[in-house]
């Protein structure tokens, strides 16, 4: 009796481990499907040209042959996402950063990033836009700059600034009947431009780089930089924009 009840056992165990492997190939076998299945096929992005050329708006220009630039298609699916992440995030969230990977190659993803971005957005159509945004991004990029007497960061951020202007052009309300804030934002303006200028005060005081006509010529330079960000600012869009990007980018204690 004992015999027969180890035999029941010793086959009803081997069953279940039958069963158990069977189930855990299954597994596997849906989990390569689905990761088959996942995979988004950009091809449509592939270039035909032994050799593609990006000019930016900023008078550079990024060259690469045809099976680098294919392979970047490849392996960045997020340039190509229908709801993008901002660049910071598009970024940082990469699992491909082999060609992007020094801080020049992080410079060259944001500029690759804009290139496919503008495509979306319409090339021609934000165009006044863009240059405004990227316009006034510069502008805040060039005064902190000044601030701290230059340094690589800033050099970088130059060219990432494609990046930023066109994930704002993608945020841009594209109808009329998208906008809420409807408010005068002259007052929130003016108080924005001001503590810029406090800023140039402030910085002066303990500023013991430049003295007498030399400091007075360079506050005037500066302030130079803030007239012109008055100028580009002409609505709610643009004051928002440029206040995430400076509060967001520029922080020293």
């Amino acid at each position: 009796m004992k015999t027969l009840l180890y035999i029941t056992m010793f086959i009803f165990s081997s069953c279940n481990n039958q069963q158990s492997q069977s189930d855990k190939n299954q597994i596997i076998d849906t989990t390569a499907k689905i990761e088959k299945t996942n995979k988004i096929d950009n091809s449509k992005y592939y270039t035909d040209k032994d050799t593609i050329i990006i000019a930016t708006e900023l008078g550079d220009t990024l060259e690469y042959a045809k099976a680098g630039f294919n392979s970047i298609v490849d392996k960045h699916p997020e340039f190509f996402q229908s709801y993008p992440e901002n660049p910071d995030q598009a970024y940082y969230n990469s699992n491909e950063k082999e060609e992007f990977g020094s801080e020049v190659g992080q410079d060259s993803y944001y500029e690759v990033y804009a290139y496919f971005l503008k495509q979306k957005n319409g090339i021609e159509k934000y165009a006044q836009q863009r240059k405004k945004l990227i316009d006034i991004y510069s502008n805040i990029n060039s005064l902190f700059g000044h601030f701290e007497y230059g340094g690589t960061y800033f050099g970088h951020q130059s060219r990432r600034i494609l990046g930023y202007a066109e994930y704002s052009i993608y945020l841009l309300p594209k109808k009329k009947e998208d906008i809420e804030k409807t408010y005068d934002i002259s007052k929130q303006k003016e108080l924005y431009i001001k503590s810029l200028r406090q800023l140039i005060d402030d910085e002066s005081k303990i500023d013991f780089n430049t003295m007498g006509n030399d400091k007075i010529e360079r506050t005037k330079e500066l302030n130079k930089l803030v007239d012109e960000l008055d100028r580009l600012i002409t609505d709610t869009f643009y004051l928002r924009r440029v206040q995430e990007f400076h509060y967001g980018h520029y922080e020293y204690y």
